[in-house]
């Protein structure tokens, strides 16, 4: 491996100006091989075609047609259109962050003879089984979907052991972990904020937050459901959800009807709006159970605010003891939304914040470097500069 630099090309679809943890992530590991002295290319689908340079490095996106019934996320469909960039751009690197409707690259690098990278940013079975396929069925299917990818793939990047799962299940030997992170400068408990609390909650009622996309598979209305639970127990305590999706509409109509205090943000595209009620309420729910990694709630924990996460999803393991693993149903979420409102503020949100400092961008960077095989410093001052971003330095 020498010292040289890199052209990464990554491709992704269901990225959107309003879309969450993809785009974060995208955003932050273009940045932090950008600042390794390498050169990252992302291309996304989009209404029209455009280039242009920014932190993260070029981004290129290609008009994609709406995919019905997702709220506004676009796919990359012209096949002969992105063959035809991939060979203009010659890559020394191909990363790809969607194993359906992409796997297609796979074949393409390979016969171009481009090291090739797959990014598993959900759990296959996971999601087949959140649309509602039994399991016997989802599991199939994503077996039959895990063992193609590792196939055409060099590397398959998983950045969590739940992720990883799936394919140790089908024998692959070409995987390896590299988890995400978090940036603590952004996402701080000094964003609390006392009269955006007072705006949304009295002092004696709890304020529980989500911060998804409000999609089948994330299963928003465990989050509504756990809060009518707890308003039957006289748990005094309202809901503000920040995203938007095809749920939407249901799930407000829903509140409504039964009388529920929950408020509907959309999308908070101002990052530090965002961290503000992030770190201003008491408990974070992420009720997604195909979930790989769950930035949302890790921004959350890095703002002191601990997080209950479903048992079935990689959350657990992101949490760690800071935060509660609950059954996805109504009253196992409210039981732990109590658990954690019995532990004394101070030690929850402390214990929230250092498992947050656990997760940092410029160790994921390493680790996306490593699964490509690219040196991990291009300038010497790339370590210093990752750490002054994230004010560890």
């Amino acid at each position: 491996m020498t010292g040289a630099p890199l052209r990464i090309v990554r491709l992704a679809n269901f990225v959107t100006p309003a879309s969450g943890g993809l785009r974060t992530a995208l955003r932050e590991l273009g940045r932090g091989l950008r600042e390794a002295g390498h050169e990252p290319v992302l291309v996304v689908p989009g209404e029209r075609h455009t280039d242009r340079d920014t932190e993260q490095g070029r981004v290129i996106t290609l008009p994609g047609p709406v995919l019905p019934g997702t709220g506004g996320y676009r796919v990359l469909t012209d096949r002969r259109r992105l063959a035809a960039l991939l060979e203009q751009l010659a890559p020394d690197r191909l990363e790809v962050s969607d194993r359906t409707t992409l796997r297609w690259t796979g074949r393409w690098a390979r016969r171009a003879r481009v090291p090739a990278v797959m990014v598993s940013h959900e759990s296959a079975e996971g999601v087949l089984r959140t649309w509602g396929l039994p399991e016997p069925v989802a599991r199939r299917t994503a077996d039959t979907l895990n063992t193609r990818t590792a196939h055409v793939y060099a590397r398959v990047v998983c950045t969590t052991e739940f992720a990883e799962r799936e394919f140790v299940r089908i024998g692959a030997r070409n995987v390896v972990r590299a988890p995400l992170g978090v940036d603590l400068t952004a996402s701080h408990p000094a964003l609390y904020d006392p009269g955006l609390r007072a705006r949304h909650a009295r002092g004696d009622e709890a304020l529980l937050v989500l911060c998804s996309r409000l999609s089948v598979e994330k299963r928003p209305g465990t989050a509504l459901s756990a809060l009518e639970a707890l308003l039957r127990r006289r748990r005094r305590a309202v809901l503000v959800v920040a995203g938007d999706g095809p749920l939407r509409p249901r799930l407000a109509q829903r509140a409504r009807e039964r009388g529920l205090p929950v408020t509907f943000l959309g999308h908070v595209g101002d990052r530090a709006a965002l961290g503000a009620l992030q770190a201003s309420a008491d408990v974070c729910l992420a009720p997604g159970p195909a979930e790989t990694f769950g930035l949302a709630a890790l921004e959350a924990m890095a703002c002191g605010t601990p997080v209950v996460a479903s048992a079935s999803s990689a959350l657990p393991e992101v949490i760690g003891p800071s935060g509660v693993a609950a059954a996805d149903h109504a009253e196992a979420f409210a039981d732990a939304v109590e658990l954690l409102l019995s532990r004394p503020e101070q030690r929850r949100r402390q214990a929230a914040r250092e498992r947050a400092e656990c997760f940092r961008w410029e160790t994921a960077v390493r680790a996306f470097l490593a699964a490509h095989d690219a040196p991990a410093s291009g300038h010497p001052d790339t370590q210093a500069g990752a750490a002054a971003r994230e004010g560890v330095a």
